[in-house]
């Protein structure tokens, strides 16, 4: 099951755990609450899964790739994870799937406290267009992710501040319940 907690303010290495003394446990409904959803899945059987299969038919999930962040796997590997690392929203959902590692999601909450999100084999995260976020490896330093996309994939990352965008404002409507 995943395991999601509010940060603390260190400016320590970004792949640490980053939990506050005493740990501030985050739930699944929380994340919910956030417009996160999560699942967990049979990573050792992705391609044939029937609940991929299902999860992908139900929410039109038409385009997807395999990504493998590693220093030995990845082109510009220390570039890459400083872009991942930066605060910022997408225009679209951002779905991802552990296929074999682990890495962290970092989300903002309603009053712009970071939550560390733990994620490794088998889960699977959505992430609502407009939230602010950004992801990092652990300690580990490796992780083989699944990239899924409603349509041709968009890789525009907004950097913050970017509240002007309709994807945005809408996101910050939903979090105030004021969402249609």
């Amino acid at each position: 099951m995943v395991e999601a907690w509010y940060m603390d303010e260190s400016q320590e290495d970004q792949r640490a755990p980053h939990r506050l003394q005493p740990n501030r446990a985050v739930s699944l409904e929380q994340l919910r609450f956030l417009g996160v959803t999560y699942r967990k899945l049979d990573a050792d059987n992705y391609e044939t899964d029937p609940c991929l299969k299902e999860i992908r038919k139900a929410e039109n999930y038409s385009w997807m790739d395999i990504i493998t962040i590693h220093k030995d796997k990845l082109p510009n590997y220390e570039e890459k994870i400083k872009t991942f690392y930066e605060e910022h929203l997408h225009l679209d959902d951002e779905i991802r799937y552990i296929l074999d590692g682990s890495g962290y999601f970092d989300v903002r909450d309603k009053d712009d406290k970071w939550i560390r999100i733990s994620m490794e084999k088998g889960d699977m995260i959505t992430l609502p267009a407009g939230i602010y976020h950004r992801f990092t490896l652990d300690e580990n330093n490796y992780v083989k992710a699944m990239r899924l996309f409603v349509g041709e994939p968009v890789w525009t990352a907004y950097n913050r501040p970017a509240d002007d965008f309709p994807a945005r404002k809408q996101y910050m409507k939903f979090l105030t319940g004021e969402a249609q």
